[in-house]
């Protein structure tokens, strides 16, 4: 039986079962999830092994957390205009002039945060080495010709989404993302997350398990056969010149290998579309302070947040093909990004990591994992346990 560690207050108890069940009938390995409701922490749970020697996955554990940090990015953007600083209706190239090549002159900031802007990968060519260096990135994205005129449609900047939104950040604050995310947010409410790990820390992340895999790489992808390049696998299935293909490998192919989210030099980068690394308690613990008080800081004022979660499109992502309803940087509550109802919001990573939160309720929670499954947007886990959350908090 694996091994549950951490707390529930009381009423809470259905959670604690749902989450060991998802180690005995949904392949869970090591995760955690936590839960607050009104800035109080009522459930913080972490359970079985961070790596084949059987090292605990406890609250001492990181986790990569892929598109999950897009809801941390987004905050910092939310709250440069909660200050003024940032006027989400202005031009891009108000604030990063060069963004205004090839025909994106008028594409507001707003167009970054809902996926709008057609820039989901560089018309140029980049190695792995490129894409750690985020001035070569910026440059080739301000250079880029968007893959649909902007604002006609809208598909999922999967990867380039950090580096938008994050030089707008970087123009106004004079900070980089991941700076300003510690200095603003990870600091005031003693987080463990960061956009840009340091060395200190790497230790104590567990490699995600890429899909089909196992954690002694005794899995069926395990005999060197291992769908490791994203970009052959997605043009087998979808044909050469699908856009999914190109927003899951971008900038310019870089992230082709899959297998490069586990090397450190990835995780010390600053990629704030997909490597922030975190814990379920940390990850909660963000949501919750945007949505409550917490210990006394808020992030986000309810106002700040009222407008942050409008849902901004609608209709078939031209990306993901699926009609996920993005709001400013958070995806909301749907069939197809299933939160707990009403106006929750947050943001699914891949593999199945989330965090979330209902202004409303003042509820927020955060599940983290190494195991990684086939999923858009959650899988049983995490459908199970925000189930659970909705019943027990409404």
């Amino acid at each position: 039986m694996t091994e549950i560690r951490g707390t529930t207050a009381d009423g809470f108890e259905e959670i604690q079962e749902i989450f060991e069940n998802n180690f005995a009938e949904h392949g869970d390995v090591g995760a955690g999830f936590t839960v607050y409701v009104d800035g109080q922490e009522v459930v913080n749970l972490t359970g079985g092994v961070s790596d084949a020697n059987g090292t605990p996955y406890d609250e001492n554990t990181l986790q990569l957390v892929f598109s999950s940090t897009k809801g941390a990015t987004a905050m910092c953007a939310h709250l440069l205009v909660q200050r003024g600083e940032l006027d989400l209706d202005a031009p891009v190239s108000s604030y990063w002039p060069d963004f205004a090549a090839h025909g994106k002159e008028a594409v507001p900031v707003s167009w970054l945060l809902s996926h709008q802007s057609g820039v989901i990968d560089t018309t140029a060519k980049l190695s792995l080495e490129d894409a750690l260096h985020w001035p070569t990135v910026t440059a080739a994205l301000a250079d880029s010709v968007p893959h649909w005129e902007p604002g006609t449609q809208h598909g999922y900047h999967a990867i380039t989404y950090g580096w938008l939104v994050g030089e707008v950040v970087r123009r106004v604050s004079g900070k980089s993302l991941g700076a300003f995310f510690a200095d603003e947010f990870a600091e005031p409410l003693g987080l463990d997350f960061w956009v840009g790990l340091p060395d200190e820390h790497q230790e104590r992340v567990a490699a995600a398990i890429p899909m089909g895999e196992t954690i002694d790489g005794s899995g069926p992808a395990a005999d060197g056969d291992s769908p490791g390049n994203l970009a052959e696998m997605l043009e087998a299935f979808l044909g050469p010149d699908n856009l999914a293909g190109k927003a899951l490998t971008a900038p310019g192919g870089a992230f082709s290998d899959q297998q490069a989210w586990n090397d450190p030099r990835v995780r010390a980068a600053e990629i704030p579309g997909a490597n922030g690394v975190t814990n379920a308690a940390s990850l909660a613990r963000l949501y919750a302070a945007s949505v409550s008080e917490v210990d006394g800081f808020r992030s986000l004022s309810a106002e700040t947040v009222d407008r942050a979660i409008v849902p901004q499109v609608e209709g078939p992502d031209s990306v993901l093909i699926f009609p996920i309803p993005f709001a400013l940087g958070f995806m909301t509550h749907s069939d197809m990004s299933p939160f707990i109802g009403g106006r929750s919001f947050g943001h699914y990573g891949a593999g199945g990591s989330v965090g979330f939160a209902d202004p409303d309720r003042r509820v927020a929670g955060g599940f983290v994992m190494n195991q990684m499954q086939v999923a858009i947007a959650g899988d049983m886990r995490t459908a199970n346990l925000l189930a659970a959350v909705d019943r027990l908090t409404s």
